[in-house]
């Protein structure tokens, strides 16, 4: 469930916003988004995933947890880990091509 937008890291872009299958956020007065919906939040991970700042915390389990310490969620590498872990963003691998080059017996394709 959704559970973190970082004002912080957030650059107004708006991806999660137009990504959300359930229109969970609104846009706030000073143009970063709001979770304004989080009980209709899907679990689904495309919001964060899409996040290019990695700004948005989405916690695995399907109902609302106690509230999270941005800062302590960035010191422990999860504020952005779900886009970390499927490779999206620059510089990283998508997990596809990691999954699929060894499995072929070739190397990833890093261009």
């Amino acid at each position: 469930m959704i559970e973190l937008v970082s004002p912080e890291r957030c650059i107004s872009c708006d991806k999660c916003i137009k990504v959300c299958p359930t229109d969970v956020f609104d846009r706030g007065a000073d143009g970063i988004p709001v979770i304004a919906r989080q009980s209709d939040c899907q679990t689904c991970f495309q919001c964060e995933a899409n996040c290019p700042t990695d700004a948005l915390f989405v916690a695995p389990q399907t109902h609302p947890q106690p509230p999270f310490d941005e800062l302590a969620l960035a010191e422990s590498g999860l504020l952005g880990s779900y886009r970390a872990q499927i490779g999206w963003g620059r510089g990283r691998t998508p997990g596809s091509l990691r999954a699929v080059g060894p499995a072929l017996g070739t190397a990833p394709i890093t261009s």
